[in-house]
């Protein structure tokens, strides 16, 4: 099975597909992120669907890379007999889901081969065939699909199967749609007019990047990746494209990742507003805006893609997982815990969007206020913490100092923005919640933060203290949390989350380094003066990339290999703000200037 570095990602803004470098597409979900999946290979190969198109004879992958400021991903392999170069994409999306491959002769001649298994609802459903003029059309409960090529196709063993010969000069299109099963075949089509729009479509988007410095290319990649996981039709980000890659090999840390997190939410707008992104910024806040609406006391740390609240976890037997990593699930059960700091982090992004979108009045404000009117009654409460802990709740420090940021922004939109609302009552609040925090959170004896009150467990959510504002970033209890952390919170010099192994998490077993975490030393060394370590890490960080630029969730040290789900939004989050940190020189991202100027 390939390593999930391996894969590369193309989508149409409602749903994405991965292909590997054996020319293989392993995952697509239809019709958008979180439905069951056709292509699922990724989790049981390879009964569980899949579309491979590569040279017959083999040969090796000499180059893939995706056009300049595009999705669109080109492979050149190179046989005996030539080379050539498939192109893959999605066109952005109309009424169906289309996926284009096309095999170019560069050189020679090369015998090309080709394997379509299609297989409904994560591998259980091997849909009916029949042959048609131009390729195959295939039905199963709801859904439809239609592959169309000129080049001869054969049924052989439940697979459609393609054997041909690409000249150099040639070009042979190979296009599967989707659509729901009920209505008429939708129509052709041409694979050249939409390889021509869909770069058109990217390459306008990326234009509009106001990304700048040494680390340009690194952010824009990271911008498109963001951008290849949004749900167009509401705003949403997924937080991965895929289900139960695991976070160690073999074990138990598999989970559905897509679905879009509230606590992404700073991070979402930090990134996209600080490259320029205003558009999408206000997509990702109307969203955030319409998943709280309601009771907040209901308030969710999740929600799916278009704002749904009901996520049930469920395991799917049949299917062998990751590298044999069960269970493969979908569906998220952490959705109904208890998770403080999220209204922290609505109020913040909330707050931030305020002030760099420009908008005549803050039409959210009562929501905000009702937000903060039940943390008000909560925020003392155990939860289950940042990283959503199957085992007791206990008084989590981040959480308290998340609660601290919501009454803290709360208090500046009255004081700041002119809005109504309780501030001095507020201003008590969150100075009762930093007088806690910093007796309760913080062991003198070990001179640093603390994962929870009065324990001596370290949590890398610490690193976030500065960048929030709960302290400058040169304090000394800020310095003892980074060198606690950098002591003993590390493995090759990057971050843990936690240590997981000593935990009672309610999991058995380890897991890689975190990335995003590890993004997050970044910013605290930085804020620390100590610039030329925060480059160092910063590089190497970027040097885990796979070829294409992708960071998973997290990274095996000793195997060398990333880990978890891909692309995975909140290690491209991080990347793009430690790159603006570190190109602006600027101590924290809380004074990072924001490029908007769009009223919306």
């Amino acid at each position: 099975m390939a390593r999930i570095e391996d894969y590369a990602i193309i989508g149409d803004l409602h749903t994405a597909a991965l292909i590997g470098t054996d020319g293989s597409i392993d995952w697509l979900c239809l019709p958008h992120f979180d439905s069951p999946a056709c292509f699922a290979a990724l989790l049981d190969s390879p009964k569980a669907g899949r579309w491979l198109l590569a040279p017959a004879a083999g040969g090796s992958c000499t180059t893939r890379r995706y056009r300049p400021g595009t999705l669109i991903l080109e492979t050149e392999w190179e046989s005996a007999d030539g080379r050539v170069r498939v192109t893959d994409f999605m066109p952005p999306r109309d009424e169906v889901v289309d996926i284009v491959r096309i095999v170019e002769g560069l050189s020679g001649a090369v015998r090309m081969h080709g394997e379509l298994a299609l297989r409904f609802d994560y591998g259980q459903v091997v849909p009916w065939v029949r042959r048609e003029r131009r390729g195959i059309s295939a039905v199963a409960g709801p859904d439809a699909a239609y592959l169309d090529t000129p080049a001869p196709l054969r049924g052989e063993n439940l697979h459609t199967v393609s054997d041909f010969t690409v000249h150099a000069g040639e070009r042979v299109p190979f296009v599967l749609t989707w659509t729901p099963s009920h209505l008429p075949r939708p129509r052709s089509v041409n694979p050249e007019k939409a390889l021509q729009g869909t770069e058109e479509f990217w390459t306008e988007w990326s234009g509009r990047s106001q990304a700048a410095g040494p680390y340009k290319d690194a952010v824009q990649r990271s911008l498109i990746t963001l951008k290849a996981l949004t749900y167009a039709p509401t705003g949403g980000i997924v937080a991965a494209a895929t289900t139960s890659l695991p976070e160690q090999i073999g074990g138990p840390r598999n989970w559905d990742y897509r679905y879009c997190w509230l606590r992404d939410a700073t991070l979402t707008l930090q990134s996209l507003l600080g490259a320029g992104y205003t558009e999408e910024a206000a997509a990702w806040r109307e969203w955030l805006l319409r998943a709280v609406a309601g009771d907040p006391a209901k308030l969710q740390i999740m929600y799916g893609i278009s704002g749904r609240r009901r996520l049930p976890e469920t395991e799917l037997t049949w299917l062998a997982g990751y590298e044999g990593s069960l269970p493969v699930r979908t569906g998220n059960a952490a959705a109904g815990q208890l998770q403080l700091d999220v209204w922290g982090e609505v109020l913040d992004g909330l707050s931030l969007t305020r002030n760099a979108l420009l908008t005549a009045e803050d039409d959210s404000w009562d929501l905000q206020i009702a937000l903060m009117e039940h943390l008000e009654g909560a925020w003392d409460q155990p939860d289950n913490g940042l990283w959503e802990m199957r085992g007791p709740r206990r008084h989590f420090t981040h959480s308290k100092v998340m609660a601290w940021v919501a009454a803290d922004r709360m208090v500046k939109g009255v004081r700041d923005s002119g809005l109504p609302g309780p501030a001095d009552r507020w201003a008590a609040l969150a100075e009762t919640i930093h007088a806690e925090v910093m007796t309760r959170g913080f062991n003198t004896e070990l001179n640093t933060f603390v994962q929870s009150y009065d324990s001596t467990d370290l949590d890398a959510s610490l690193l976030l203290i500065p960048r929030v504002g709960f302290l400058p970033p040169d304090d000394h209890r800020v310095i003892g949390t980074i060198e606690a952390i950098q002591r003993d919170l590390t493995q090759d010099g990057f971050v843990m989350r936690y240590r997981t192994q000593d935990s009672d998490d309610g999991l058995p077993g380890g897991e890689g380094v975190f990335l995003a975490c590890s993004f997050w030393l970044v910013n605290a060394l930085q804020g620390a003066g100590r610039r030329d370590e925060a480059v160092a890490l910063f590089e190497r960080l970027l040097s885990l990339r796979n070829d294409v630029g992708l960071l998973s969730e997290e990274w095996d040290p000793a195997a060398n290999r990333q880990l978890g789900n891909t692309p995975q939004a909140f290690s491209h989050f991080a990347l793009i703000t430690s790159a603006m940190q570190l190109h602006q020189g600027r101590p924290n991202l809380s004074d990072t200037p924001i490029v908007a100027s769009q009223r919306v």
